[in-house]
């Protein structure tokens, strides 16, 4: 009986040993915003996973409220987003239920920005031009951050201009038929994106410091993401791409290269921390 018994719990100890290992899940689902600033930190972290033996679904957003209410709901596991001003109406509402897995990339800038033929360069500057600007600052999604902090610059510098919500694609689509006639307009803009080097546009200088002067990109989860997958956290986490590097596969995509097409040649030319990155198992 005493033999049986040893034989008992020493099969119970190696399940505790064994178990958790086995107990992670190899296929991940994340998401992104189709934009050309987070769709490469997507498809570079789904090339790191898929290295390390993971089945990665992903799935590009159009909207954050369908990229966050996707998270919600299990639809995604993990998120790339900003979380400290960009989508935080978003990450507020749902922070309970999320945590932050680790931090990817670095140096978000937004604002006002108007067209680089438009001849005034302040904030300040609107109120006495807002009749060539008809009266409007074309913003983005209601919910942004972004848009939040431009309602605060209204209210700062008591500007006459309303500012109009819809959507990231309108907002492009407004911009590019401005510049497309040389017209006067000013919108919600951030950086990296592919429409600063597509469109010749300059920011407004903010001296009252209503806009941060930096972001930060997270890949964020489900809370408890990180503990019922400890392995593929630590791969995740390992990655970070220094801003430059996303403007860097903008100008690909500005010269004509697909995401996928610019991705690609990133990561040839940046072999040696690929392999670090797809190397850095947890024993």
């Amino acid at each position: 009986m005493k033999t049986i018994w040893k034989a008992f719990i020493a099969l119970l100890m190696m399940a505790t040993v064994i178990l958790p290992v086995q107990a992670e899940e190899k296929t991940i689902t994340m998401g992104s915003m189709a934009w050309e600033d987070m769709s490469p930190m997507a498809l570079i972290t789904k090339k790191v996973l898929e290295e390390q033996g993971y089945t990665v679904k992903l799935t590009e957003f159009s909207e954050w409220g369908i990229a966050y209410a996707a998270l919600g709901k299990g639809d995604v596991q993990i998120l790339v987003s900003q979380v400290n001003y960009l989508t935080q109406d978003y990450w507020n509402k749902s922070k309970n239920k999320l945590e932050r897995v680790s931090p990817i990339s670095d140096g978000l800038y937004q604002g006002i920005a108007v067209p680089k033929y438009v001849s005034i360069d302040s904030i300040e500057e609107l109120n006495a031009n807002a009749d060539k600007f008809g009266g409007k600052i074309i913003g983005i999604e209601p919910g942004a951050g972004l848009m939040r902090d431009t309602n605060n610059a209204i209210r700062d510098y008591g500007l006459k201009l309303q500012l109009v919500e819809g959507s990231s694609a309108a907002m492009t689509a407004a911009l590019k038929s401005a510049i497309d006639r040389k017209e006067w307009i000013a919108v919600t803009l951030w950086d990296p994106s592919w429409m600063s080097l597509k469109f010749d546009v300059k920011y407004l200088t903010d001296s009252k410091g209503v806009f941060p002067p930096s972001q930060t990109y997270y890949w964020i989860g489900q809370k408890g993401f990180s503990e019922k997958n400890p392995q593929a956290r630590e791969a995740i986490a390992s990655i970070y791409i220094p801003i430059a590097d996303i403007r860097a596969i903008n100008g690909d995509i500005r010269d004509g290269k697909s995401v996928g097409e610019a991705v690609d040649a990133w990561t040839a030319r940046h072999k040696d921390l690929m392999a670090r990155w797809e190397n850095n198992k947890k024993n």
